[in-house]
């Protein structure tokens, strides 16, 4: 053999030999990462929580779960997820809990699979109670607090003069730091597409103007609801009442008008006296809703049971009594509740306690 092709064959070997040991370099490194990938982070029983606010980057993360001792080899997870292009990474508050691995780590960051935080609004609340309720979470971005009524709509941007009943009751999750505002009105656009598509299947010849009429309505069918299934029953007086001239003659509406001073009675005073809310004295519905009514009893306003009652009384129960007449009333009220309206339904004031 020439003295060239012996030395280019001794250099195929070294060339071949320093291939072999790269590949078998990347192999392990492979490996090592496939490994390190799959091996859970140093995580108590408790879990680990962590909070990337907006702005900040995976490495951010990376960098402060190392010095923390929860993962190793923090720039190996930056360098992971840019070469599987990865790096878009959600903000928000994260729960990782034991046995969490570096993979499983990066895909909840991309899908940003945050804690997610309640808060349910109950049916029959008003708003006051709705906005106490957001109040008390420190999860929340309070903006809404402290604010006048005025501040709090303008704040809102809602298409509403009053935001009574305009918050649908239901429970709500969202994640940290969001805030009042955008839950508020994310409940007044549930509220807003069940009223409207609710309407467009009503009952003919109801005495509503608008949805807000009838979503004052439901609001006192919510609030004088003792049994579900008593909903329409009760819309279908109301809406007889309406129609017939009739004032509505409806307690709730009279402790909604009280406010602060109602402290768990009403008496003949307060039925006779002129509030905006009174409706043993002012005709037709209240200027507002007086509650968040629920789903059901928006349906039920707006497709009220036939009959021809006009008046129903609690009977200690949580079901009504109803009558078509005032004396049959009367008599209702004489075997149900004269002297202990404790659980208020409407009546003449005749039946009233002192």
């Amino acid at each position: 053999m020439s003295k060239k092709l012996s030395f280019t064959v001794k250099l195929l070997g070294v060339a071949g030999g320093v291939f072999l040991a790269a590949f078998l370099s990347l192999l392990a490194a492979w490996f090592y990462v496939q490994n390190w990938l799959k091996t859970p982070l140093q995580i108590s029983d408790a879990g680990y929580v962590y909070e990337l606010k907006q702005g900040q980057s995976l490495g951010y993360l990376a960098n402060d779960m190392g010095v923390a001792g929860v993962l190793n080899h923090p720039r190996l997870l930056r360098l992971y997820a840019r070469l599987n292009d990865a790096n878009k990474v959600h903000a928000g508050e994260y729960f990782f809990p034991q046995g969490t691995t570096p993979e499983s780590l990066l895909q909840k960051l991309i899908k940003g699979d945050v804690i997610l935080y309640q808060v349910t609004f109950v049916e029959g609340w008003t708003v006051k109670q709705a906005l106490a309720a957001l109040e008390k979470m420190d999860s929340i971005e309070h903006l809404l607090a402290g604010k006048s009524s005025a501040d709090q709509l303008a704040l809102l941007a809602l298409p509403v003069k009053d935001l009574e009943g305009w918050i649908f009751p239901d429970t709500y999750s969202f994640s940290r730091n969001t805030s009042d505002v955008e839950i508020v009105q994310n409940a007044y656009r549930k509220m807003q597409t069940l009223l409207e598509t609710e309407w467009e299947k009503r009952a003919p010849n109801l005495p509503y103007k608008n949805t807000y009429e009838a979503l004052i309505m439901a609001s006192i069918v919510e609030r004088e609801t003792g049994h579900h299934s008593e909903r329409d029953q009760i819309a279908g007086v109301f809406v007889r009442r309406l129609q017939q001239g009739m004032k509505l003659q409806t307690d709730p509406t009279v402790i909604y008008g009280m406010g602060d001073n109602y402290k768990g009675r009403i008496t003949r005073k307060n039925l006779e006296e002129p509030t905006a809310y009174n409706t043993y004295v002012i005709p037709g519905l209240p200027p507002t809703p007086i509650s968040l009514p629920s789903a059901a009893s928006i349906k039920a306003a707006l497709n009220p049971a036939p009959g021809r009652a006009l008046y129903f009384v609690a009977k200690g129960d949580g079901t009504s009594e109803f009558s078509d007449t005032l004396d049959a009333h009367n008599q209702a009220v004489r075997r149900y509740q004269l002297n202990r309206r404790s659980d208020y339904r409407a009546a003449p004031p005749s039946a009233v306690g002192n």
